[in-house]
């Protein structure tokens, strides 16, 4: 079996050399494409790496588009008003529907629903972190609008010109969604921060405990993100991890001092010579023991997220009988 590696067999070697031939064509023509910022669709040829990249971050983004349900959901019978039970309804849905657009951009890449609802369920796959820690007051489903909303739209509309087409196609309408969820939070704490004492400490309560969870949801340090690079080389990332998170703050603050609130940072100051805001450290001992499942909700979330799935069996049953009843009655009146 040894001397398989020194065969001489000129059919399987120009085999070889052709097949390496067409292969250094098809990279150069996606390397051309790349470079002129064009898109990259699902029939077209693309490196491996290319495809895992987009495995990994689109499943993660419709992962935590399912997984960001949770925590709101908890609050649609507890909402103050019909008004704002009805406003939360509708977030809830539309987020469900982001999950949708994102895992059927995620199989044009040949990986099937199954497989990506898989690795969510057995701990593979990575969310945002930002789903792992608890909603303790109404408040609280006001901050997710404004600040995690707000930071999810500043980190996904460069996304929206993602070198891969499905992927950008699906953003674009999920940002417009995104900020109207954003606005809706704002709105909703603009009102509490019309009325009691009580209202407004609660308020400033919530932004206490969100704020620095919001500023790690760009993710680590660029010199501590493996992946950034690569996929900025790529044109899936347009933006860095820093970059994006400075974007945010500098955003932020003007909006919270609208809003009435501090941001619980006492090195947040505006810097003249950069022309930008110097914020504080944030604490990545804490990101990482969330993401890698030491969070306070992260065994909570994800069961609720199983038996959400495993109790909607049924459905995916009959829709399935369905539609191979429907695909049975077209083939006998074709017959």
């Amino acid at each position: 079996m040894y001397t398989q590696s020194f065969t001489t067999d000129t059919t399987t070697l120009k085999s070889v050399e052709r097949s390496s031939a067409e292969d250094a064509a098809k990279m150069a023509v996606f390397d051309t494409k790349i470079d002129a910022d064009g898109r990259i669709e699902p029939q077209d040829f693309m490196p491996e790496a290319y495809r895992k990249t987009l495995v990994r971050q689109i499943s993660q983004h419709a992962h935590s588009e399912i997984v960001g349900m949770l925590p709101e959901g908890n609050w649609i019978l507890r909402a103050p008003s019909l008004k704002r039970k009805a406003i939360l309804i509708a977030k809830v849905q539309d987020e469900g529907g982001h999950g949708l657009y994102l895992y059927s951009a995620a199989e044009t890449l040949g990986t099937s629903r199954d497989e990506l609802l898989d690795a969510l369920h057995t701990g593979k796959a990575k969310y945002s972190s930002i789903f792992n820690y608890p909603t303790l007051t109404w408040a609280d489903i006001g901050v997710i609008g404004w600040l995690v909303d707000g930071a999810a739209i500043m980190n996904q509309i460069p996304l929206c010109r993602c070198s891969y087409g499905p992927y950008a196609r699906a953003m674009v309408r999920i940002c417009k969604e995104e900020s109207f969820h954003q606005r809706q939070g704002y709105e909703a704490l603009l009102t509490m921060m019309k009325g009691s004492q009580a209202q407004r400490d609660m308020v400033q309560d919530a932004v206490n405990r969100w704020w620095w969870k919001c500023l790690a949801m760009f993710g680590p340090p660029d010199s501590d993100s493996p992946h950034s690079v690569q996929g900025m080389r790529w044109g899936i990332k347009r933006i860095s991890n820093d970059d994006l998170r400075q974007k945010f703050v500098d955003a932020t603050v003007p909006q919270a001092e609208v809003l009435g609130v501090s941001l619980p940072d006492p090195d947040l100051k505006w810097n003249e010579t950069r022309g930008h805001y110097d914020y504080g450290q944030i604490d990545w001992d804490e990101f990482w023991q969330t993401v890698n499942g030491h969070g306070p909700c992260n065994r909570e979330r994800l069961a609720t997220r199983v038996r959400a799935h495993n109790n909607g069996q049924w459905v995916r049953d009959a829709a399935l009988a369905y539609a191979e009843k429907q695909r049975q009655r077209a083939m006998k009146e074709a017959a």
